[in-house]
């Protein structure tokens, strides 16, 4: 009885050391992307761009704003 117990324990022992070793070996090509500062999706641009990052449909919904209208 203590080995069904202990199976199961250590096979989801195994499944959460098994992602975060995924996570550790996550090839260094395989962007962040930093998130959108008005509805926090990501962007386009990695984490590491500094100012104001938009999504897609932020940034197009801002220029629209900004747009002259004349």
């Amino acid at each position: 009885m203590d080995e069904h117990t202990d199976g199961p324990a250590d096979e989801h022992g195994d499944r959460r050391s098994r992602a975060a070793a995924s996570e550790r070996l996550r090839p260094a090509s395989t962007p962040l992307y930093a998130e959108c500062v008005l509805c926090r999706k990501p962007t386009e641009y990695p984490e590491t761009t500094r100012g104001i990052t938009l999504c897609p449909v932020c940034e197009w919904q801002e220029a629209q704003r900004t747009a002259c209208s004349g």
